[in-house]
């Protein structure tokens, strides 16, 4: 196993140590376990485009259907 340091503050530590009580196993161990589990989920997909664009769709589709010569003969 590999020794890694790193810094939380403190009220982390002690929920950390509350936790790690409650579970009946060390600190480190609890540590191990959270970050073997953040690295081993799949990423979530991010929407993509969701917030682009006007803010109420229809207020461009005249124009839009002018453009397309929509209704007109």
């Amino acid at each position: 196993m590999k020794k890694t340091s790193l810094y939380v503050d403190p009220e982390v530590d002690r929920a950390l140590d509350r936790r790690a009580r409650a579970e009946g196993i060390t600190k480190a161990e609890l540590v191990r376990r959270v970050l073997a589990a953040a690295v081993s989920e799949r990423p979530r997909p991010q929407a993509r485009g969701v917030f682009e664009g006007p803010r109420d769709p229809g207020s461009e589709a005249e124009r839009h259907l002018s453009e397309m010569e929509f209704g007109e003969r």
